[in-house]
């Protein structure tokens, strides 16, 4: 258990830090990110509300509890990297410019695969009879 706590928080203080550090030049529009969607075709109009998207995300996935919100999260976050990987990508840019957001995508499947090793740790702690219950996830 204690080996899964810590890999959780590696993996997802790093996802975070990454998406946090994605999200604040777009809610401030900076230049750089404006320009960056120009060159792939995109409206800037969407720069401040990606960002947004993405500072709640991170804001989900940090909060202790709220599973649901926490797979949504995960999920919006995930689409917008793999998005921006793709829109990267299209516009001809280098691999270099692309690949490193790989090791995102791979960050964030890392978290979310311990995020639910470690609930279903607790699932197994908590059910009494030292046996996984299908159910013990199941909310009402």
């Amino acid at each position: 258990m204690k080996k899964t706590k810590i890999l959780y928080w590696v993996f997802t203080g790093l996802f975070a830090f990454i998406m946090l550090g994605s999200a604040i030049p777009d809610i401030l529009v900076v230049p750089m990110a404006v320009q960056g969607f120009k060159e792939m075709g995109l409206p800037a109009y969407l720069v401040p509300f990606l960002g947004w998207a993405k500072l709640f995300g991170v804001g989900a996935i940090l909060i202790p509890g709220l599973p649901r919100l926490k797979e949504w999260a995960y999920a919006g976050l995930m689409i917008d990297l793999v998005g921006a990987t793709y829109c990267v990508y299209s516009a001809g840019k280098t691999p270099t410019d692309w690949l490193p957001m790989l090791v995102f995508l791979g960050l964030g499947a890392a978290s979310y695969f311990f995020y639910h090793k470690k609930q279903e740790t607790v699932a197994l702690g908590s059910s009494g009879t030292g046996s996984w219950q299908p159910n013990s996830f199941r909310t009402v």
